[in-house]
């Protein structure tokens, strides 16, 4: 039998699958063919399987880094379910449970060892490692290895370095599911990886609806009050920026009668610990948390994720949001903002952990990258193109040679190659905007167009004409001397008699109450939009200040032609601004057109009928039965879409209930009998 073929059967025996999904393939040929693999597959995908086959067909053990001790109980759970010997060593351990896994180990009696990269470094453990047959390395969440992606963690930066000092080097597999091409190429240096065989499937999640909404503060709560309530039957991930708006949206949830629990870093080790195992055991429908909640949640059947403010990245989003539908089921991921959370975005930016092992001169280049990442996700909350097609740009998979900031912007007139003088001079003496923003064109998109699930491609768009604000804001900012913060530019343009403007002498400026009847919300959003589009520059610090942009000149050509461009969802609340529209919280979730099935977790939603669903949740119960009996989250046992083909085809014995999907010899052997059981009584 050759490595494929026993890679086959081990998918089949231990997890229950016929075959490998689109990618897995190809990442398991070249493992187990001797060669080194970064493979680049979105959340839900199968990452673990690439590593989790092979490892039961090579010999020795499988050394598995990976960055959260909560991830790796679950995975070793998992496996221990399946039948395949795993186990980790981490600091929730005692020395004694320590040495015993070790022990094992050494006795060859392990096919995966699961440890954090921080235990690379222990001289005990390099000392293990030299009398083990080891022969392959996953690196889990392999982006963590570059200053570049959004969860750089320095300890990752010590893998390279272990992995280079065995005298026999294994083979060495990277996972990752958000890597830019400029990650990916830093993952293979940083790691070393030998002429790796790079795997990328892709990074569209089509069973994700996307959505993007923008309300004030308190229309958010009462949105994911409302959102909640309405899918009661459904497990969901709420996340906030800071600790204090994940408590407050914790508390304001159980105040409403749902069961929800916080996550931040300020808790105590074993609150989040309990919060974590609540909300995988369904114990609780909804964890609000901060980004601190987010690689080691292996949950399956989360339904909905929803974000209270804006990520600081399209990495970052798409990691979080990517918590949802990793079964392969339809899921929704909605973000909430205003422009409050790019305030905050850019505070947290300036106070982030500073990386010793980098110069000055590299932090600061850094920094001005995550500054391009954060200008890259407003883009994404204002744009009106698909929001699927967005990210995907992004990533550069479709248009990879579109900047991803021209987010639904009309310019018209000037070279590219012309440069900001840092002076625009007198050139726009004389412009008065009518403060009226103009609706130049509407398209209404009655049916589904585009990707067909995402809420831009459901919704009608409008474009607004916003030229005459946007020249008016670039002659403001050179009145001032670009010394203002953008609060200041809006109390000049609508004539403010502030104490503050007034005692400046700003009241004296050629374009001091030019926009008096533009309302300050339409302002700010110009501002915010020009800097997005490079025509300003927002600096970092305290007290920001706004600055032309490398595009700034091309405000004083006289056929500049500016427009903001956003989306009115059917159901929008009546009377809502074009420039910041609303949701009335019932967004429809579709299937995306065009999404294949897979054999092991892809695919649309199964449909059931009344008899078949109700047969799914018998099942269901059961499986919260055995999980509370055996301690360990109900999708461990089987996940939903295991579940519900076999409300589907109800086997009645051994052998039928093997062709389910999900279905492997161990699991029939530990759980089958009980849930044929359920099946045959039903039957009756």
């Amino acid at each position: 039998m050759t490595p494929v073929d026993q890679a086959l059967d081990a998918l089949h025996t231990y997890f229950g699958y016929d075959s490998f999904r689109l990618g897995q393939d190809r990442v398991v040929d070249a493992i187990l063919t001797g060669h080194d693999s970064l493979a680049v597959m979105p959340t839900g995908a199968g990452k673990s399987i690439c590593y989790q086959v092979p490892a039961t067909v090579l010999p020795g053990v499988t050394i598995v880094i990976s960055p959260l001790v909560s991830l790796m109980r679950d995975q070793v759970d998992a496996l221990d379910d399946a039948g395949i010997a795993a186990a980790f060593v981490n600091s929730t351990q005692s020395t004694e449970e320590q040495r015993a896994v070790i022990s094992q180990a050494a006795q060859g009696s392990l096919r995966l060892l699961y440890v954090a990269p921080e235990r690379l470094s222990a001289p005990s453990f390099r000392g293990l490692c030299e009398h083990l047959q080891i022969s392959m390395i996953a690196v889990d969440e392999a982006h963590c290895v570059s200053q570049w992606g959004q969860d750089f963690r320095p300890s990752y930066l010590d893998i390279g370095g272990f992995i280079e000092g065995f005298v026999r080097r294994p083979i060495v597999a990277a996972f990752t599911a958000t890597a830019t091409e400029q990650v990916r190429a830093d993952i293979v240096r940083m790691l070393n990886l030998h002429d790796p065989v790079m795997t990328v499937t892709g990074f569209d999640r089509p069973n994700l609806f996307l959505d993007v909404i923008r309300l004030s503060t308190k229309q958010k709560s009462e949105w994911i009050s409302r959102y909640v309530h309405e899918h009661a039957d459904d497990s969901g991930i709420v996340y906030c920026a800071t600790r204090k708006e994940t408590d407050a949206v914790a508390q304001e949830l159980r105040r409403e009668g749902v069961t929800a629990a916080a996550f931040h870093a300020g808790l105590q080790p074993e609150e989040r610990a309990r919060a974590q195992r609540a909300f995988v055991n369904d114990e609780v429908q909804v964890v609000a948390a901060t980004n601190a909640f987010g690689m080691g949640i292996d949950k399956s059947n989360v339904r909905f994720v929803i974000h209270h403010n804006m990520p600081e990245s399209i990495e970052a989003y798409y990691q979080e949001a990517g918590r949802a539908g990793r079964d392969g089921e339809p899921a929704r991921c909605t973000l909430l903002w205003n422009e409050s959370d790019i305030v905050t975005r850019r505070r947290l930016l300036d106070m982030g952990n500073a990386n010793d092992r980098l110069s000055a001169e590299e932090s600061e280049f850094v920094r001005s990258h995550r500054r391009r990442l954060l200008g890259a996700m407003i883009g994404y909350c204002r744009t009106a193109d698909c929001l699927h097609e967005y990210i995907l740009r992004y990533f550069g998979e479709q248009g990879g040679d579109t900047a991803i900031n021209d987010s639904a912007v009309s310019v018209g007139g000037v070279d590219d190659t012309e440069k900001n003088t840092g002076n625009i001079g007198n050139a726009s003496d004389g412009i008065t905007a009518s403060g009226n923003p103009s609706q130049v064109e509407t398209a209404v998109n009655d049916a589904p167009t585009g990707c067909g699930n995402c809420s831009n491609c459901l919704g009608t768009v409008k474009s607004v004409d916003v030229t005459d604000i946007a020249r008016m804001v670039s002659r403001c900012v050179h009145d001032v001397g670009q010394n203002f913060g953008a609060g200041m530019l809006v109390r000049v343009l609508r004539g403010s008699q502030s104490q503050d403007v007034l005692k400046r002498g700003l009241d004296r400026c050629p374009s001091y109450g030019k926009l008096r009847d533009t309302s300050e919300a339409v302002i700010r959003d110009v501002i915010n939009q020009m800097s997005v589009d490079d025509y300003l520059l927002i600096t970092e610090g305290r007290l920001p200040l706004v600055k032309f942009g490398n595009l700034a000149v091309r405000t004083v050509a006289p056929d500049f032609r500016y427009a903001i461009t956003s989306v009115i969802r059917k159901g929008d609340a009546p009377g809502s601004s074009v420039l910041g529209a609303s949701d009335d919280g019932h967004g429809q979730r579709r299937t995306r057109s065009g999404a294949g099935a897979s054999t092991n977790g892809g695919g649309q939603n199964v449909t059931l009928d009344p008899a078949d669903e109700e047969m799914f949740q018998d099942l269901r119960e059961l499986r919260t039965q055995i999980a509370r009996e055996i301690g360990k989250p109900p999708y461990i046992v089987f996940s939903d879409k295991t579940l519900r083909d076999m409300a589907q085809r109800r086997p009645l014995d051994e052998e039928s209930m093997l062709e389910v999907n999900g279905v492997g010899e161990h699991k029939l052997e530990l759980y089958g009998q009980r849930f044929i059981e359920v099946i045959a009584s039903a039957e009756d």
